[in-house]
């Protein structure tokens, strides 16, 4: 879950990375991982970390479509690569981390 600073131009980097790719995954892509980018996607294209109480409705609504239609994508696409772990993924992951931190620190 987001919970990054509200100002400044590094809320589309904090929230940018916390969608994450759910396709062709072992063990399958769980609701909640579907669940939570879709609040992550609404969030990014609201620009609201989290909804006046006015469109506490309107939010969930739209999560719960994006969320509805990203099901509907996974189970229609075609696997062409091969199956991804979450381990290798989160492995990959923090190989990129330590590539940008490296690039920010002096050497």
């Amino acid at each position: 879950m987001w919970t990054g600073k509200r100002a400044g131009p590094t809320i589309t980097k904090t929230m940018c990375r916390n969608i994450r790719m759910l396709y062709n995954f072992e063990p399958p892509t769980t609701e909640d991982e579907i669940g939570a980018a879709a609040v992550q996607y609404v969030r990014k294209i609201s620009g609201l970390g989290k909804p006046p109480a006015v469109d506490v409705e309107t939010f969930e609504r739209a999560v719960a479509e994006v969320a509805a239609t990203t099901r509907r994508l996974l189970d229609s696409l075609r696997a062409r690569t091969a199956v991804r772990t979450r381990e290798h993924e989160r492995e990959k992951a923090r190989a990129r981390g330590e590539r940008r931190a490296a690039r920010r620190s002096p050497a």
